[in-house]
């Protein structure tokens, strides 16, 4: 693990590779493994850009040589910061493959957010638009490049049909190198050789302050993640996933999102604005299968769906995501779509609980997660009774990224994650297994 990681105790990462949740793949390689297995399906689809999953992989591999060749090291961190775009998943791999670390937040203009994990990962690269709904992000990589000197490499993003209003590329003052996105571009080489116990991306964790919890996922911890929320989803070979812009990153990245419909051999449709319009239109004409969506998202879709006379057909699964899914929204999107809607309960440390909308009680996603229900001095309360859900299990994180004292506050001694969430447990409808409700 990185240095200012928690590790999983050794005891529970043999439990973890034993059960077959952790599989030793870092999650570049298993895009490997796609391309050569689907090769000419689609991938990967938005607007007019249709990428098959060899296209994919080999956009992944000569973006990665780029990066290697334009200075950046196994190990540095990269901050992401970009819409959703086809260059977000491709840069993405790219970093992996690279074996640089992605610190993933969102495109929002958030500039002290994005200031304090720069700070702290000291993330060598940042790769962001030029501007972005009329934020100057460039302005901002460059701001952190002059207050500290581990930022030394941007990376912009302007979208197709477009220059940037900064030109191409540059060095600043402070020795800062600025290089459009689409030329970090060269021959493939060698792969690195990397173990899936390292840290694969960071994530932010839902906070409302300036100063963001920074979440180490690792390649195996998020790959169970992905993949196990696939199959929950029913989310198989030849299904159409629709990515929509969310604030619920996590949501649309691994629940099972991006990465877990890319795992299963399905398509990936980006939606450039998520309007609901431009939403319905996609699942008519890709054939969409599956689609998550946050609470306000949702009510737009409500207010659309009467008038829109889309064929919604071919969906089966929309994820109800965020808080607030509560299951009077959950059940009537069931009703006006006529697909089945599963509410999600995500967090960016790895909780997953999973619910129909019609029930009161979720379940988490592993047979190995550990839940306990607690009360304020963290006593195990009876069964059927409220208090703090606390989570340990194969895809939840044992800490933060250099945050000792959060991480006292935010974890037990024996590892389980204080999620915050207030909730019953009961007992499931599967012996050994434990429903959670209330959240």
């Amino acid at each position: 693990m990185l240095d200012g990681c928690t590790p999983w105790p050794d005891m529970f990462a043999e439990r973890y590779r034993a059960a077959g949740h952790w599989r030793g793949h870092t999650l570049d390689d298993l895009l490997r493994g796609c391309a050569l297995q689907y090769g000419p399906r689609t991938a990967l689809v938005q607007g007019g850009t249709r990428l098959t999953y060899a296209q994919l992989n080999r956009r992944v591999e000569r973006r990665a040589a780029g990066v290697r060749l334009r200075g950046l090291r196994p190990g540095q961190r990269v901050v992401v910061q970009l819409p959703n775009v086809p260059e977000f998943v491709i840069t993405a791999f790219a970093l992996m493959r690279a074996g640089t670390i992605p610190v993933f937040c969102p495109v929002t203009p958030r500039e002290p957010q994005v200031s304090h994990a720069a700070r702290v990962t000291e993330a060598a690269g940042y790769v962001g638009p030029s501007v972005h709904d009329g934020f100057d992000h460039r302005g901002t990589a460059a701001d952190i490049a002059a207050r500290w000197p581990f930022l030394r490499r941007v990376f912009t993003y302007d979208p197709p049909g477009t220059a940037s209003p900064y030109g191409g590329l540059a060095t600043d003052a402070s020795g800062c190198h600025y290089f459009p996105l689409g030329s970090v571009d060269a021959p493939p080489d060698r792969p690195l050789v990397r173990s899936a116990g390292e840290v694969a991306f960071f994530l932010l964790a839902a906070d409302t302050t300036d100063t963001p919890r920074l979440v180490p996922r690792t390649h195996d911890d998020y790959a169970c993640q992905a993949r196990a929320a696939a199959e929950a989803a029913e989310l198989a070979e030849g299904d159409v996933y629709l990515a929509v812009p969310s604030a619920e990153f996590t949501l649309t990245l691994g629940c099972p999102g991006i990465i877990g419909t890319l795992m299963a051999g399905g398509t990936v449709v980006q939606a450039e604005t998520g309007a609901p319009a431009e939403c319905l239109a996609l699942i008519e004409r890709e054939r969409v299968t599956h689609a998550s969506l946050t609470p306000a998202v949702t009510r737009d879709w409500l207010r659309e769906l009467p008038a829109n006379g889309a064929d919604l057909g071919s969906l089966r699964l929309v994820q109800l995501g965020g808080a607030s899914a509560d299951r009077a929204t959950a059940e009537e999107l069931g009703t006006a779509s006529a697909c089945r809607v599963q509410r999600v309960h995500a967090l960016p440390e790895g909780p997953l609980i999973l619910a129909p909308a019609s029930e009161p009680h979720g379940r988490p996603l592993s047979p190995d997660d550990e839940i306990r229900i607690v009360d304020a001095e963290l006593r195990d309360v009876p069964e059927g009774e409220p208090g703090e859900l606390l989570v340990r299990g194969p895809y939840t994180v044992r800490g933060y990224y250099r945050a000792p004292d959060l991480d006292a506050r935010s974890f037990t001694d024996d590892g389980y994650f204080r999620t915050g969430a207030v909730a019953r447990c009961t007992p499931g409808r599967d012996e050994g297994h434990r429903s959670v409700s209330g959240i």
